[in-house]
């Protein structure tokens, strides 16, 4: 195998971690949306954890980028 072909696969399986964090990100928003209709009253109070653990699950998905730009364009 080429060396050319050999980046190529690993940045596509690199990129895989999008996969998590889109399932990732749909458990966090569809959770709060199950508990926000049980309990209306404390959804404000829910809404900044459920920004965070948001924010948290996509740095996961810009890592995986990082990882794939890093092994295009760098090795």
């Amino acid at each position: 195998m080429e060396a050319e072909a050999a980046k190529l696969i690993g940045a596509g399986l690199a990129t895989l971690g999008f996969i998590g964090a889109g399932i990732g990100v749909g458990n966090i928003f569809g959770n709060f949306l199950s508990a926000a209709i049980r309990n209306p009253a404390a959804a404000p109070k829910m809404q900044p954890i459920l920004f965070l653990g948001f924010a948290l699950t996509e740095a996961i998905a810009l890592f995986a980028l990082i990882v794939a730009m890093l092994i295009l364009f760098v090795f």
